[in-house]
């Protein structure tokens, strides 16, 4: 499963890759530096999806959805269900 800290991981170095300091990333985003400092270094619990969205855009990233597996999984299904009705 996707986290918010791997994102923010994942962010920290694109933008070091592009020679961006926090300041220039958090402006061009137009998001705050110590809410990108906070996502970059797993401070923080939640953020906004249009936020993280703004953020990957600039640096010309994206969010894709993929399925991890089957359904039941992630659900809550007991492993020991067989597909019964409760």
């Amino acid at each position: 499963m996707l986290t918010l800290s791997s994102i923010g991981g994942r962010i920290a170095a694109k933008r070091k890759e592009f020679g961006l300091t926090q300041t220039a990333l958090a402006r061009r985003a137009s998001v705050g530096r110590s809410t990108l400092d906070a996502l970059e270094n797993a401070r923080i619990d939640e953020l906004g999806y249009a936020k993280v969205a703004r953020i990957l855009s600039v640096l010309g990233m994206d969010l894709k959805l993929e399925e991890a597996g089957s359904p039941g999984d992630e659900i809550g299904r007991a492993p020991d269900d067989q597909g019964l009705d409760r």
